[in-house]
């Protein structure tokens, strides 16, 4: 349910925010290999699967908390789209090993939904239900379960009756919510692109070239109407034309670069090609921390990165786009290093060792899935990245009216944009960083600062290295400057902290655009 996770991720439950293990509480690096897919993906099971209900749980301690307490069982059971990400989690598993375990699992957990979900057609949200007329698609294929086939062309059939010409066409994301500027009315990416791929998966099912029509049509449309260059934005809604809301989810780039490769698939055509390495380029380069996917949020946005990584995964074999695997497989290594040593389970932020409060079951698939469809490289090590990190894609801390905010009104930044409107006390920019010897560094922040020098203190790994480092005045918003600082770094996970304390620094604005040298 897009606009719920949208105003949910942004500010997360303090029980939700995974802590930082001490030194030697998270695993010790290892290789990558098919055994940590193995162990990866039996921890999921074993620690979300019910058996009985054939269905996974929300939360790991199989308990409800308010931060997600809607699905079954007044959310005891994960709700309508994240059964279907955890369902492909078994494909994942199921295609990587061809084991009759995750057979098994595949029919089960189908009749395990349907048991708890009756009748689908009851949920109003058409993405929901094309995350199912995609999953239904996929497992026909892996099984060849005529039920599925029917599920799936059923469910199209549904959510495709919701296209008309209003914003020039489109399938709209409710189906309570048909007129425009009316409360939820909006056609949005992930309504729109999944059933792109649905399309030509049944129409290679069927032959049938009507559906590669309807997958062109919605393509074309999506194309015209929610990208702009590199940018894949998330929806349009209001009155008249509509207006485009730009949102960034690396989940809105993955479903758009999947529409692309289905159709290049289909139709050989290499714009398509072109489409899906200008999507995918976008968030490899810009939506990452030292080139690690970012950390997006809780609930639904911790499983925006899964989608992701699975189409990315389809441009790498099905588009012969092998540039992506070492990205891919670094990815992989670093969800497999921040595992919870206690149960192997990975959670939603892959730059940082997972903490001991409950994860949710999406937040570990994605950590799962990565491992499933990804070659292991037999890498063994920590994953130090580029060097750079992007303060726009870092952990905030705020202050209760907020304090700081990620922008990109003045020009001269470098990525998406820069953390700015920053003077209010106890807020702080954190940035999680794997080494893979201990040392010091000489780190660089690059700043602007055009009301006056302004002053923070920096911390590592919760200690004060630097209690008031000054950041002289710059001439403009879009003038930079830099700052460096030497810090200590152990081996492995540590937390640099670029924070202000009103007692200890000087309060005027500060825009917070890079970190780099590490």
């Amino acid at each position: 349910m897009i606009i719920w996770k949208k105003l949910c991720s942004a500010a997360l439950p303090a029980v939700l925010a995974l802590s930082l293990l001490a030194p030697g509480g998270s695993p010790k690096a290892e290789a990558f290999t098919a055994t940590n897919a193995d162990d990866a993906m039996a921890a999921l099971v074993n620690v979300f699967y019910d058996s009985s209900a054939k269905y996974f749980y929300v939360n790991s301690d199989h308990q409800i908390h308010s931060e997600h307490a809607h699905g079954p069982d007044g959310g005891l059971y994960t709700d309508f789209w994240w059964e279907a990400q955890l369902w492909e989690t078994v494909m994942d598993a199921f295609e990587r090993t061809n084991s009759p375990v995750y057979r098994t699992m595949i029919d089960d957990i189908y009749a395990g939904f349907n048991n708890k979900y009756p009748d689908m057609m009851a949920n109003p949200f058409n993405d929901d239900l094309g995350w199912w007329a995609l999953a239904c698609m996929r497992a026909y294929e892996l099984t060849g379960t005529t039920e599925y086939l029917n599920r799936g062309s059923f469910l199209f059939g549904q959510i495709y009756s919701e296209w008309d010409t209003a914003y020039g066409g489109g399938i709209w994301w409710r189906r309570d919510a048909h007129t425009p500027g009316q409360a939820n009315a909006q056609k949005n990416m992930a309504t729109n692109a999944p059933m792109v791929m649905t399309a030509v998966k049944l129409r290679n099912a069927y032959n049938d070239p009507a559906y590669l029509a309807k997958a062109t049509q919605i393509y074309d449309w999506t194309k015209s109407t929610l990208v702009n260059g590199s940018k894949v934005n998330d929806h349009i809604e209001g009155t008249g034309s509509g207006l485009v809301k730009d949102w960034d989810f690396t989940y809105n780039y993955g479903t758009f670069l999947g529409a692309a490769v289905s159709l290049y698939q289909a139709t050989g055509t290499a714009s398509y090609l072109t489409d899906a390495n200008t999507s995918a380029q976008y968030v490899v380069n810009k939506m990452v921390s030292a080139q690690s996917l970012m950390y997006e949020g809780e609930n639904d946005a911790a499983g925006f990165k899964m989608i992701f990584v699975r189409n990315l995964n389809r441009l790498r074999v099905q588009g012969g786009q092998s540039q992506y695997l070492s990205f891919l497989q670094q990815n992989a290594t670093q969800a497999w290093n921040h595992r919870r040593a206690s149960d192997q389970i990975i959670g939603s932020d892959w730059l940082r060792p997972t903490g001991m409060s409950y994860v949710q079951s999406l937040a570990a698939a994605a950590g799962a899935s990565i491992l499933q469809i990804v070659p292991a490289d037999g890498y063994s090590g920590y994953i130090a990245g580029n060097g750079a990190y992007e303060a726009e894609n870092a952990q905030r801390t705020l202050a209760p009216g907020g304090g700081m905010m990620n922008e990109s009104t003045n020009a001269g930044f470098t990525g998406r944009g820069y953390v700015g409107g920053w003077n209010t006390s106890g807020t702080s920019i954190d940035f999680y960083v794997n080494q893979n010897t201990a040392g010091t560094k000489t780190v660089t922040f690059r700043y602007a600062a055009a009301a006056g020098n302004a002053s923070r203190y920096v911390k590592v790994n919760g200690v004060v290295v630097s209690a008031n480092l000054v950041f002289s005045s710059t001439s403009s918003w879009g003038t930079y400057g830099t700052v460096s600082v030497t810090i200590p770094l152990n081996a492995g996970s540590n937390t640099i902290q670029l924070g202000y304390d009103s007692t200890l620094g000087n309060s005027n604005y500060l825009n917070v655009d890079l970190l780099s040298g590490l």
